[in-house]
């Protein structure tokens, strides 16, 4: 299957001057298949230091961490020769052998010229642990595959391309077969292998057998966290990210079983885990838009969109066949989707407005910076006149445009600037905004 970080992953390896590159990302993302495939086109021979499989190999790095002597006693213990410019050196689940995340600084200065790349699920709860070696590395974030990769998946190339392109108009039944396949993508999602069973089998009954597997083990790791959390209240925060998303997180309405402290502490662990991205809120938009956001008011967006399905039960028959896409769950698995596009497109930190007034509701699903323009973007279902919201932060700060995404074909309210958009050019939005208006 396709991954466009595979071209970063490319890019890298092609640099005269690079850094190790460690890949973050949630478990089950496919980080070890990316960087396997990367070995398989570019190197002569992969060194693949596997700390799961084989822990024995942690005890390289006691003591010494000079990056000649490991790699002289991995050509020993792996059986295969270490040769710049034609191995690649691979440390997976690294955050179990934390000495080797500190390690990777010596590579980059005593071994610039080996190519090295470290992967792990966890890596937040180490961190804390080790000398982070800062300046030392690049990182990349993998996240799971996004509705231009599943349509890649499914051999529709050109489907794909018209997806991660600069937004244009469609013809209507090319819409119509789009709007079809992103109600699959909705309930197969986009962990990697989900979509690998699916696309070989058609069945979204056994992308779903796939789902419960990666849950069960997303639940297996609650025992990893660092520093322990309550694991019965880690299962009901777990439950409850996938149910909340849209709204304002607020810790007592997880549970009233548990007090706030642990609620906030297994809520915290389960963003080191990457299995929820926070989006902050921001309620006077200012540059940079980091400073001007709350600590206090936010809502999340879950890993991925199958799983969340999953999670909260939603039927997936009865979502195949729901006439509105945007009705379904009341409309929390498209704000969801948009949402989960944004982060896979790069945009790491996603914002959302909220008016900071007693009393008031008001509220923009995601706010955007682009070209010196604060562009509030809303996932709605409706004319005009149901965007109270973005009426008021039009008035209030006068954006060049908006933009709402809906089950409909693009259109355009130019007195008013709203731009209508389909839920499938999400991720071209986030990547090249919106050239034309």
């Amino acid at each position: 299957m396709d991954r466009y970080i595979i071209l970063d992953l490319k890019e890298w390896a092609t640099k005269e001057r690079r850094k190790p590159l460690l890949l973050r990302g949630a478990r089950q993302v496919g980080k070890t298949w990316l960087v396997e495939s990367l070995a398989k086109e570019l190197f002569k021979n992969l060194i693949k230091v596997d700390f799961e499989e084989k822990p024995d190999l942690i005890s390289l790095f006691d003591g010494d961490l000079d990056p000649e002597k490991i790699c002289s006693e991995l050509e020993i213990r792996m059986g295969q020769h270490i040769i710049e410019s034609e191995s690649l050196v691979f440390f997976d689940e690294i955050q179990i052998c934390p000495r080797a995340i500190m390690s990777l600084r010596y590579f980059y200065e005593k071994k610039p010229g080996l190519h090295v790349i470290a992967a792990g699920s966890l890596l937040e709860f180490v961190y804390s642990e080790i000398s982070f070696p800062v300046g030392r590395i690049q990182t990349m974030e993998v996240f799971p595959m996004d509705f231009s990769e599943f349509l890649l998946a499914q051999g529709n190339n050109k489907a794909a391309g018209l997806c991660r392109q600069p937004i244009s108009n469609v013809s209507e039944p090319i819409h119509n077969y789009l709007i079809s396949q992103l109600r699959t993508y909705w309930l197969v999602g986009g962990m990697p292998e989900c979509v690998k069973v699916y696309s070989e089998t058609k069945s979204i009954k056994t992308a779903t057998e796939v789902q419960d597997e990666i849950i069960e083990t997303y639940k297996l790791d609650f025992n990893k966290y660092k520093p322990k959390t309550d694991i019965n209240c880690l299962n009901t925060v777990f439950s409850g990210l996938a149910a909340k998303v849209g709204q304002q997180i607020k810790y007592t309405t997880f549970s009233k079983d548990y007090t706030i402290p642990t609620i906030k502490k297994a809520f915290e662990s389960l963003l080191k885990a990457r299995i929820a991205t926070k989006i902050k809120a921001v309620s006077s938009p200012g540059m940079p838009l980091e400073i001007n956001a709350s600590e206090r008011k936010f809502k999340t967006v879950f890993l991925d969109i199958g799983l969340m399905n999953r999670v909260i039960g939603i039927d997936y028959s009865e979502a195949l066949n729901h006439d509105n896409l945007l009705s379904i769950y009341r409309g929390q698995l498209a704000e969801q989707f948009v949402g989960q596009e944004f982060a896979s497109s790069g945009k790491n930190q996603l914002y959302y407005w909220a008016r900071d007034a007693k009393n008031s509701n008001a509220e923009i699903d995601f706010l955007f910076h682009k070209a010196g323009d604060f562009i509030p973007v809303e996932v709605k279902d409706g004319p005009s006149g149901k965007l109270r919201s973005l009426h008021h932060f039009r008035s209030s700060y006068q954006p060049s445009y908006s933009v709402v995404f809906h089950a409909g074909k693009m259109g355009r309210l130019k007195d008013e600037n709203i731009v209508f958009l389909p839920l499938y050019f999400a991720n071209s939005f986030a990547i090249w905004g919106i050239n034309q208006l």
